[in-house]
């Protein structure tokens, strides 16, 4: 739908948007042969506008994909608030970039998750890189990391222990509730894993 001119962004009603509580969005990974997982983003859970559109970092308000395409990693604009189709996503996959989360049932907030389940989202995380194999794990927010892997004192940027074959690192969270952080700071923090992925 167009108003003056442009194409109007969807919109949920908070009843919508309730209504997505508690569900999960897919992994977006590697499907196709020839695609490599380097870097692995890794958000805390999805928010209601996430689930509601099964599109990671896709409320309008989040600034991943912004920050992603200012700091080189990606070449192409993203806007998600709509939703992706597949070859959005395999924007994405072609740079070798997949997103999953440490819990994956949607949420209001992230305050919402108790210790133990991010705990449990922490081990199955472990899982997956097992199997995937990154190069780097890029975990975006420093609470949930302290939280799910038992590392109270753990500090942003690179960790000092490995995954197996992947790098561990500790990224900004994205989301507009994090006044602390601008395009330009996430910018800045995501090049560095970019870098480290070999992206850059």
């Amino acid at each position: 739908m167009r108003q003056g001119g442009r194409v109007a962004r969807r919109t949920f009603s908070r009843a919508e948007l309730d209504s997505f509580r508690d569900a999960a969005v897919p992994d977006l990974l590697p499907n196709r042969p020839g695609q490599r997982l380097r870097l692995l983003f890794v958000g805390i859970n999805p928010g209601l506008w996430t689930a509601a559109t099964g599109t990671h970092f896709a409320h309008p308000g989040n600034r991943f994909y912004p920050a992603l395409l200012a700091g080189g990693v990606i070449t192409t604009p993203i806007d998600p608030a709509d939703g992706m189709d597949e070859d959005q996503r395999d924007v994405l996959r072609q740079r070798g970039i997949g997103i999953t989360n440490i819990v994956h049932r949607a949420t209001a907030k992230a305050s919402e998750l108790s210790a133990a389940e991010l705990r449990t989202g922490g081990a199955e995380l472990m899982a997956l890189v097992a199997r995937e194999e990154p190069a780097v794990v890029a975990i975006a927010g420093i609470t949930a990391y302290r939280t799910a892997f038992a590392a109270p004192k753990a500090t942003a940027g690179r960790q000092p222990a490995r995954w197996g074959a992947s790098e561990l690192w500790v990224v900004p969270n994205p989301s507009g509730l994090n006044a602390h952080e601008t395009v330009d700071s996430l910018a800045r923090a995501y090049a560095e894993v970019g870098r480290a992925a070999g992206l850059l």
